[in-house]
């Protein structure tokens, strides 16, 4: 994806998300190349401590990907973490679109066989257990500075479970990648990360 795909994305989610915080709705026109089904995220960002706001997503390819992106930035301004985002949050916020790979599961034969086939910064995880589900995008290991049993403890605990969950046998992992565009600054410019 070339960065005016991705420059289209982010600004179809601030416009869906703006419109949300208004009580409006919005019809939002893709190019031809949003047709496709892919799994997506969008993410909320205090502007300028980076401190997030509302992070919802697609992780399956379920919706053309347009349909995603614009479901996930309404359902960001209730990310229910959080209070109802305002309209005056959204303007002053900054928006980020990752565009996701459908997700494939891991096989692995102990923890640190895991451990040794996670890259972090290209990953993004979800683990299932025991009815139980949790996901971070790829670039949340990264932003944060975690190790590779930091990232999986922190996936853990998403799901609820204890942050060892991810050492037990019988848990699913699964990997998938995105391509991550976002927001300089408030309706700034768009680049890839």
């Amino acid at each position: 994806m070339d960065l005016e795909f991705g420059r289209t994305a982010v600004r179809a989610a601030r416009q869906a998300a703006e419109a949300e915080a208004e009580g409006r709705s919005e019809d939002i026109e893709f190019p031809k190349g949003f047709s496709h089904r892919s799994g997506a995220f969008v993410t909320i960002s205090e502007y300028p401590s980076g401190d997030l706001r509302g992070c919802i997503g697609y992780p399956e390819p379920v919706l053309p990907l347009g349909e995603a992106i614009v479901s996930a930035a309404r359902s960001a301004c209730h990310d229910p973490r959080f209070l109802p985002l305002t309209y005056k949050e959204a303007s002053e916020d900054v928006f980020e679109v990752t565009i996701l790979t459908p997700p494939e599961r891991m096989t692995f034969s102990s923890a640190e066989d895991l451990l040794n086939k996670i890259r972090i910064g290209r990953d993004g995880l979800i683990i299932s257990y025991m009815g139980r589900r949790g996901l971070l995008l790829p670039q949340v290991p990264a932003e944060w500075g975690w190790s590779k049993e930091e990232y999986l403890s922190h996936l853990s605990m998403k799901a609820g479970l204890p942050s060892d969950t991810w050492k037990k046998k019988g848990v699913a992992i699964d990997r998938f990648e995105g391509e991550i565009f976002a927001e300089e600054s408030p309706k700034g410019e768009v680049i890839r990360k």
